[in-house]
């Protein structure tokens, strides 16, 4: 009669300990919480001091644990097996749920938290079920149990199993969920970036980053002159996303399907540079084992991308000039021509009329390629782009490093207070320098290669002044409003401390109506600081 009310009792226990969890799962959406709490009530109510529940990573290639109850942080932490390894590891790989009654004496347990195993010399058993969901394993819920009384392990793995089948449902129930909720909230960011551009009349390119004034401008040439067919010249500097435009050139062309075939013209040899471009016949010179097409014939019904079109040689450039003309050419050692229906993008941060005007570069070339010219800005003329830009490399960074890296708005405001000789390929250089050398998830001021004497920016606007020479000026002063001003520009003009040094050195220009000398004595600097300032900041002066 005690048996059966002992029985009784336990098959009690079990009900109220199953209804207890399936209530809490309901409850909640955070599932963490939820499990944490599924598995109190089951430590509670079984008397089972230590259990945990086990899930695949991120990247499913090993098992974590999840949730615990009874394990320390540090013994959590500790809790990773591959998929096929120990007890856990053959419960999610098979599916099947095992009990060993005691852990010392089963070679194939292996406990890597250090808190499943025994440590008073009492015998310790160990009990793991698979979270299943229709025919895939989800996770593994495994519990310790020291064997006294009245308790069996047959109890212990069904009430187990019972309760991670809950379980099971609860985390399909939540991954579906959340699935959802990510994709309502890509396609509402999508739509109100799309509303956002339609109400504002702006454009956006594929892979390019822009919503200044300077960039929008940029973006509407492209989407004029991607239908065409004539020749696309893409003028800035280096590091200003040449290629990334002439990208989305072809990718809003009606070649987009075609190849889109890129080569730097000035990191490759002279003698080299006509067979890359126009391929060779087998025996046309040593090592020439066999035919091969250029890379004109590889763009065939699609785009060549010739990057550094400034730097090719005055031969060279005659050689290009016939192609360009006749589109077709002969490869290097054939005497047949070849045929090909190309469209060209080239791209160059030379300044080309300057050359043409010294003789360096023919001028029949510039105006074949100069069909359709789009001047890329520099980063420090489209400063409004830097934020967007900073947060797209971070999250590139975190992508690719599985981390969650955010960055100060102070750190920003030093970035945008940049000069960026580098452009674009300087910013990103140094956000990737910054997040790899950061000590926690933070990108803070100190973290800014700036802030640690290794800016490229100062490096490259450094003036190595020869023995002799007139020192290297300093920066332009802000002003002091307690000196006298000079009665040529009149009393107490001086100006207003807000302003960076450009926006100060333009100030005081337009003050003066562009004569230096008045805006040297305006912000009591000297003639030749001011004239340095005008050429660092690459600011054309006026003809009034």
């Amino acid at each position: 009669m005690s048996s059966r009310s002992e029985s009784d009792q336990r098959s009690h226990v079990e009900l109220s300990t199953v209804y207890e969890i399936s209530r809490g799962l309901c409850a909640s959406l955070d599932i963490k919480h939820s499990f944490h709490a599924a598995l109190s009530v089951l430590a509670a109510h079984l008397d089972l001091p230590r259990l945990m529940l086990v899930l695949p990573d991120e990247a499913n290639q090993c098992l974590v644990v999840h949730s615990a109850v009874g394990l320390s942080t540090q013994q959590a932490r500790q809790g990773v097996w591959r998929a096929d390894e120990g007890v856990v590891g053959q419960v999610f790989t098979s599916g099947m749920p095992m009990v060993v009654p005691d852990v010392s004496l089963a070679p194939e347990f292996v406990d890597r938290t250090g808190a499943f195993t025994a440590q008073d010399g009492q015998s310790v058993s160990f009990v793991a079920v698979p979270l299943r969901a229709e025919r895939a394993v989800l996770g593994v819920l495994a519990a310790r149990r020291k064997l006294h009384g009245s308790a069996r392990l047959t109890d212990d793995q069904r009430v187990l199993t019972m309760v991670a089948s809950l379980l099971a449902q609860a985390l399909l129930l939540h991954q579906a969920v959340f699935t959802e909720h990510q994709r309502l909230q890509q396609e509402t960011t999508q739509l109100r970036k799309a509303l956002h551009r339609a109400r504002a009349g702006r454009f956006s390119l594929d892979q390019v980053i822009g919503e200044s004034k300077p960039m929008q401008q940029v973006f509407a040439e492209v989407h004029k002159a991607a239908p065409a067919k004539a020749t696309v010249l893409l003028r800035g500097e280096s590091g200003t996303g040449k290629e990334a435009i002439a990208r989305a050139v072809h990718v809003l062309s009606g070649c987009k399907d075609g190849p889109f075939v890129a080569i730097n013209c000035a990191a490759i040899a002279e003698t080299l540079l006509e067979s890359e471009l126009f391929g060779h016949e087998r025996g046309a010179f040593t090592g020439a084992i066999g035919e091969r097409k250029g890379r004109f014939e590889q763009a065939h019904r699609g785009f060549l991308f010739l990057d550094e079109i400034g730097d090719i040689s005055p031969a060279f450039q005659a050689k290009l000039l016939r192609v360009l003309q006749e589109r077709e050419f002969e490869r290097v050692g054939g005497n047949r021509p070849v045929k090909v229906d190309v469209r060209l993008i080239c791209a160059t941060n030379r300044d080309l009329e300057q050359m043409v005007q010294r003789g360096e570069y023919r001028a029949d070339l510039y105006y074949r390629i100069n069909v359709i010219p789009i001047f890329i800005p520099p980063l420090r003329d489209r400063r409004a782009d830097i934020p967007a830009l900073v947060h797209h490399f971070i999250d590139r960074y975190n992508e690719e490093n599985r981390r969650q890296l955010r960055m100060t708005p102070e750190a920003l405001q030093i970035l945008q207070s940049c000069q960026w000789p580098g452009n674009v390929r300087e910013l990103q250089n140094c956000i990737e320098r910054a997040a790899t050398m950061a000590r926690d998830d933070v990108i803070r001021s100190p973290d800014v290669a700036c802030q640690q004497n290794r800016c490229l920016t100062k490096t490259l606007n450094h003036f190595d002044v020869a023995a002799g020479d007139e020192a290297a000026p300093d920066p332009l002063p802000a002003g002091s409003p307690d000196e006298p001003a000079d009665e040529a520009t009149g009393p107490g003009e001086t100006p207003p401390a807000a302003l960076d040094e450009r926006e100060r050195l333009i100030w005081a220009m337009e003050q003066c109506g562009w004569v230096q000398a008045k805006a040297a004595r305006l912000l009591k600097v000297t003639t030749r600081q001011i004239a340095y300032a005008l050429q660092k900041h690459q600011i054309e002066v006026r003809r009034l």
